[in-house]
């Protein structure tokens, strides 16, 4: 998969994608990322890249030709690499919340390009010919769009073929069913087996999955009810969740007493 990142900041998704998963999908030939500095296509002896909006008000917008020139650039370089053009994404906080699902959508697709805003944002005209998707990492407002390009492209590079040395990692993760993930444990040498559940060493290895497939719907419906609505539970799981709930109601009333 090749992501292009159109950044007035190519050094930090560079550093970001060197390291970890990301860095091993990179080294494995999986992955690959290229970036885009929009000021390698601005004009003029400064090479502005922003200017005042109309209006009045605060702030700068990034200016929309050394963009749109960019962004050409980006498509031209392997425009071969799929029979469609790359769809453009722009990281935003008024795009569409960023799921797991939507994450494993974007990890199939052969190429991405990238277009992390910066200042007050984009031109509006811009946006509305270039951008095919406009997704936020959630309600809250950064310097740039280059974390949250940083989140995303983490999220879909652990998601290639061969990324994880354990394919299973990420079938087992939060929200790759709609849940939180269950709690998990390992060897200490200070604390010894204390505080582990006893199930998990048991060896029973179906008592365990059922023990996790309980403490994910149930840390799901203390941490996350939202989620819990809208997950597609089966008689088993309805089970799995009353007996939480009423096991930890009655120790929430037996602290309380």
């Amino acid at each position: 998969m090749r992501l292009d990142a159109i950044t007035l900041f190519p050094d930090f998704l560079r550093q970001c994608a060197d390291v970890g998963v990301v860095g091993r999908a990179r080294e494995r030939g999986l992955l690959q990322l290229e970036t885009w500095n929009p000021r390698d296509y601005a004009t003029g002896k400064y090479r502005r890249v922003d200017d005042r909006p109309f209006g009045g008000g605060p702030g700068m917008l990034m200016l929309i030709d050394p963009l749109r020139a960019c962004i050409d650039a980006a498509r031209a370089a392997a425009a071969g690499v799929d029979a469609e053009p790359a769809p453009l994404i722009y990281l935003s906080p008024q795009g569409e919340r960023l799921t797991q699902a939507t994450v494993r959508r974007l990890a199939t697709m052969p190429r991405l390009l990238l277009l992390c805003g910066r200042y007050e944002g984009i031109d509006e005209r811009l946006i509305a010919r270039e951008v095919h998707k406009e997704i936020s990492i959630g309600d809250y407002v950064l310097s740039g769009g280059e974390l949250a390009a940083a989140v995303l492209l983490d999220a879909i590079g652990r998601l290639q073929e061969g990324a994880l040395n354990d394919a299973d990692s990420a079938a087992q993760d939060s929200f790759e069913d709609g849940l939180l993930d269950c709690p998990h444990y390992t060897r200490s040498d200070t604390e010894g087996t204390a505080g582990i559940p006893d199930v998990l060493l048991s060896g029973d290895h179906a008592a365990i999955r059922r023990w996790r497939r309980q403490q994910s719907l149930g840390r799901t419906w203390l941490r996350r009810p939202d989620l819990l609505a809208r997950a597609q539970l089966d008689n088993d799981d309805r089970a799995l969740l009353d007996a939480f709930r009423h096991e930890w109601l009655a120790s929430q009333a037996k602290n309380e007493s």
